[in-house]
């Protein structure tokens, strides 16, 4: 698929996140919204072996969405992969829907492999997953995507301790570094830096890059696949509120619905 496809894709998984929350009335559309290219590049591209009509197949690869808030990228990307109705998306958070507000595996969507929604946990299931694999002789690969704040949590680090001494090179760690999180910077609230210094320190190899930029997503993906023994941190440098002008770089946007009035001026921009 050629960048231009991919960028295409991205716009409509954009305007998908901005309608659904809008019609919501609550959501996280800022951290959704900072991790589209990434999101876009595993599925369409695609790097990740999965088929929302077979959603079990035992040769699938994973994906972990351990910043649950953020599953709203995730729903559109599995209605743009034909897994669910697209219109289904304006059930979000409603009272029935299998749209909650973070990922529910009991709801029969298929891609979701974990609920997720507490913090600092995603890592630690995806590297349990990646060592049963390892220890069946199985070639999957788990991916799972973070959030930067998330790297606060202590259970990130025990998680990176873990799969370093594992040789878990079928693990995936994706970090959306937008910088923001609820409170404030990250900086401000705990900071995390030097992240890549760090993950290389605990034996992950590293790719740090700009997470809006497709070439460069694409290559740390197709880096992690050629890596053997050790894992791949994806440190991907991102703008939370992403390509919605009032919302970019704006913590206020973290976990606020935009009114009739924005969502109209949002899709304006995305058109």
């Amino acid at each position: 698929m050629t960048t231009a496809d991919l960028e295409t894709i991205a716009k409509t998984i954009r305007k998908h996140i901005v309608e659904m929350i809008g019609k919501a009335g609550s959501g996280h559309p800022g951290g959704s919204l900072s991790a589209v290219e990434l999101m876009t590049a595993l599925y369409f591209n695609p790097h990740i072996h999965f088929d929302p009509k077979n959603p079990l197949d035992p040769d699938r690869d994973y994906f972990v969405l351990s910043k649950g808030h953020v599953c709203p990228v995730m729903y559109a990307v599995i209605a743009e992969l034909g897994g669910i109705e697209c219109g289904e998306l304006c059930t979000l958070r409603q009272p029935g829907s299998r749209l909650q507000g973070h990922p529910a595996m009991d709801k029969g969507l298929p891609g979701i492999e974990v609920s997720s929604g507490s913090l600092g946990y995603g890592l630690s299931i995806g590297a349990g997953i990646a060592a049963g694999l390892k220890a069946a002789k199985k070639k999957n690969k788990v991916y799972v995507l973070m959030g930067d704040g998330e790297q606060q949590e202590g259970s990130i680090w025990e998680a990176v301790m873990a799969a370093a001494h594992l040789g878990l090179d079928n693990l995936c760690g994706i970090v959306d570094c937008n910088r923001l999180q609820i409170d404030g910077t990250v900086k401000e609230i705990m900071n995390i830096e030097p992240l890549k210094e760090k993950y290389a320190a605990f034996g992950w190899n590293v790719c740090d890059i700009n997470g809006h930029d497709f070439n460069a997503v694409n290559g740390a993906y197709d880096q992690f696949k050629a890596t053997r023994g050790k894992p791949t941190a994806i440190l991907a440098r991102t703008v939370k509120g992403k390509g919605v002008s009032f919302m970019e770089n704006n913590v206020e946007w973290h976990g606020k619905a935009p009114s009739p009035e924005q969502v109209a001026l949002a899709l304006k921009e995305l058109a």
